[in-house]
């Protein structure tokens, strides 16, 4: 059974799941702070889980990009231009989200898995979601390339995880035990027939073999609440969640 839409995870802590992807919602007192935010037809889905919480779009001080694929950005441009909401990612991450290049899976590629299951319905989905626009972010800034966590509501840690794109970045809550993943280590996904945590299939993936690599990472990150990109709220130890991840890799 799918989880509600909208998961409180700690006191200041929600998760949302978007019609596909999901974005978490950090809160302290009036202020906010999203880290990613669907598909672009998901605006409206996004703007209700802000007031659901008890937040004005225009309380959001910051969007925190894990990667800049569609589903992932879909709204980014829109609340810097409507409400001055600072997007930011790491910094191998910035050109990307400026579309520079774009590192996302393809029509070809996606077409020539179209024989497994879940991928034609999953494709017409992201069709219909907004999933080939044009996601352009103008002005995306690096956050600070230090140690240690933003000064932030939520005081979120940064943990690069490149693989699934060069600039991929997690998200750490240690004051709660939490890692926001995104979609360096997943718990479902319409493509996927496995439940729990996972890699996304290959064809997503920019550089699998650095995916991989990156589950050693997360590996070192202490905590029992995974927060993933797709897929419902894994609770357990995340390094043994990031472990099962590696060996079904491989």
């Amino acid at each position: 059974m799918r989880e509600p839409t909208l998961v409180q995870v700690a006191d200041s802590v929600h998760l949302v799941h978007g019609s596909n992807t999901n974005w978490v919602v950090l809160s302290e007192g009036d202020a906010a702070v999203l880290v990613d935010c669907g598909y672009p037809g998901d605006r409206e889905l996004l703007l209700r889980s802000l007031a659901d919480i008890g937040h004005a779009p225009e309380a959001v001080v910051a969007l925190l990009v894990t990667h800049a694929h569609n589903d992932h950005i879909g709204s980014a441009e829109h609340l810097s231009r409507a409400y001055g909401t600072a997007v930011q990612s790491h910094p191998d991450e910035v050109p990307h989200a400026r579309r520079e290049f774009l590192d996302q899976v393809g029509v070809g590629e996606v077409l020539r898995n179209a024989w497994r299951p879940g991928v034609l319905p999953w494709a017409v989905h992201a069709l219909r979601s907004g999933g080939t626009a044009m996601t352009r972010v103008t002005d995306p800034q690096p956050f600070p390339d230090t140690a240690g966590p933003l000064d932030l509501p939520g005081r979120p840690v940064p943990v690069h995880t490149p693989g699934h794109t060069a600039g991929h970045c997690a998200y750490a809550l240690p004051q709660h035990g939490i890692l926001i993943s995104g979609d360096a280590l997943v718990t479902g996904h319409p493509t996927s027939r496995l439940k729990g945590p996972q890699l996304l299939p290959v064809m997503f993936d920019k550089d699998r073999e650095r995916a991989v690599e990156s589950l050693g990472i997360i590996e070192k990150t202490a905590g029992d609440v995974l927060l993933p990109g797709h897929g419902p709220v894994h609770r357990g130890s995340i390094a043994q969640a990031a472990s099962r991840a590696r060996e079904l890799a491989s």
